[in-house]
């Protein structure tokens, strides 16, 4: 015979028998000593019970076969919810079975699939927040720190200036179409110089995060280039140079002052753009470039000539960390469309004025030109000038020079003097150019210096 509860005679049975189960009965029921728990089924309710811990919890359950394997099924703690109410739940769960379902199987696939939703939810959100923004941010801040310092910093904002529609857009969620429509837009923005850049650029960024496993494609790769690249060869005339050099005297500063010094040392545009007050000698002579902002990485020296001097010296000399060409507001000056179009309007109208004081028709319009066209009209000229091409290859602070292999490895030599005496004739032809004089390219450079291109 089953042995009774201790306490009473007629007590609920621990082991063996049913009992019939209320929130009387489950209160007094207890776990026999050393055993760790013990199941007490209902006598009047097939499958419901109650499992006793020797903790003193009580979970109520329903236990039920299916295809030949034992299920228990929770009901809740006692406590927390009654035995009728525990009794009423597993009432339902025997329909469900007599029906022939699995409740505790049922229950166990919900849950799975809760937790599968709540993980597909979780990483729906973290890709959501993951935007072609965020991705700019990571590119920049991973992988472009080992890039040279004008691609880290032409690329970001490049591709925020020119991909606005896709800056909060989900990363993963670009399409080829976005990205199509994406650089037609970067086209009509900017031109399609521009836009293969920003092709360029986006390719790179999307291919780097695909190479990490954070995003499944790269929408731009294979997109055809918009337009044809082809190599500029401007080279402007001495009655253009003089026509640009005029129009940017009539400038407001510091935009005006910022295009004859940018023609003045054949620097790059954003070199001058970046250019600080402590770059810049005390006499004004000299010009250091850091390696974080030149194209090579190297610090390139820049003799700056009476000319380049007095358009310093039309600016308020500011702190050492203070933009030489800054705005009214200190920002770094980058509305170089907008300076490009004045020039060439003011341009356009002295030519238009002085057609009509010779009673010409309007001329057509200057061929397109671009700033930095002043660089290689600038080293065209000095080469016709007799200036050789290391010499100029120093003074543009080019990657790779007309020294090159083994000669390049042994010939380290910077031609100050030869460069001095180069930019010094430069800004002599421009203020000439100027003032409507023609002057002659025959300069003999400085003594005889003419570094042999092999090596040895």
């Amino acid at each position: 015979m089953a042995r009774q509860a201790k306490g009473s005679a007629k007590g609920p049975q621990i082991e063996g028998g049913p009992v019939r189960l209320d929130d009387r009965s489950v209160a007094q029921l207890t776990c026999p000593a050393g055993k760790k728990d013990v199941l007490v089924f209902d006598a009047a309710q097939r499958g419901f019970g109650v499992r006793v811990e020797a903790t003193g919890r009580r979970t109520f359950l329903f236990q039920y076969s299916v295809a030949g394997r034992k299920r228990r099924m929770p009901l809740g703690v006692f406590g927390e919810v009654t035995t009728a109410k525990a009794r009423s739940l597993a009432e339902k769960h025997r329909g469900t079975v007599v029906s022939g379902g699995d409740p505790w199987g049922e229950q166990r696939t919900a849950k799975l699939e809760a937790v599968a939703a709540e993980r597909r939810a979780s990483e729906q959100a973290k890709a959501d927040a993951f935007t072609v923004s965020r991705l700019i941010e990571d590119w920049d801040r991973l992988h472009l720190v080992h890039r040279r310092a004008s691609y880290r910093a032409d690329a970001p904002a490049r591709l925020r200036r020119h991909l606005p529609d896709l800056l909060e857009a989900p990363a993963v969620s670009v399409t080829r179409a976005q990205a199509v429509k994406a650089i037609d837009g970067a086209v009509n923005r900017g031109g399609p110089v521009s836009a293969r850049r920003v092709l360029a650029y986006a390719r790179a960024m999307f291919g780097w995060a695909q190479g990490r496993g954070m995003l499944e494609a790269n929408p731009f790769e294979g997109l055809p280039a918009p337009g044809q690249e082809t190599a500029r060869e401007r080279v402007l005339t001495a009655p253009e140079l003089g026509l640009i050099w005029r129009a940017a005297c009539a400038l407001p500063a510091p935009a005006g002052l910022f295009v004859r010094f940018l023609m003045l040392t054949l620097a790059r545009r954003d070199e001058v753009a970046g250019m600080k007050w402590g770059e810049v000698s005390g006499d004004l002579a000299t010009w250091i470039q850091p390696g974080a902002r030149t194209k090579n990485g190297e610090p390139h020296s820049v003799h700056l000539a009476p000319a380049a001097q007095a358009v310093l010296e039309g600016l308020e000399r500011g702190k050492a960390e203070d933009l030489v060409f800054a705005t009214l507001d200190g920002d770094k000056l980058t509305a170089f469309s907008f300076i490009k179009r004045q020039l060439v309007k003011r341009v356009e109208a002295e030519r238009a004025e002085a057609a009509k004081k010779a009673g010409m028709e309007p001329p057509q319009p200057l061929p397109d030109w671009r700033m930095h066209d002043f660089r290689r009209s600038g080293v065209t000229w000095l080469a016709d000038a007799g200036f050789p091409p290391h010499v100029a290859d120093r003074l543009l602070n080019h990657v790779q020079g007309a020294i090159q292999g083994v000669a390049a490895i042994y010939q380290r030599a910077q031609f100050q003097a030869e460069r001095k005496a180069a930019l010094e004739a430069w800004a002599a032809h421009l203020v000439a150019c100027g003032e409507g004089r023609s002057t002659s390219p025959k300069v003999v450079p400085i003594g005889s210096r003419r570094t042999s291109q092999k090596g040895g």
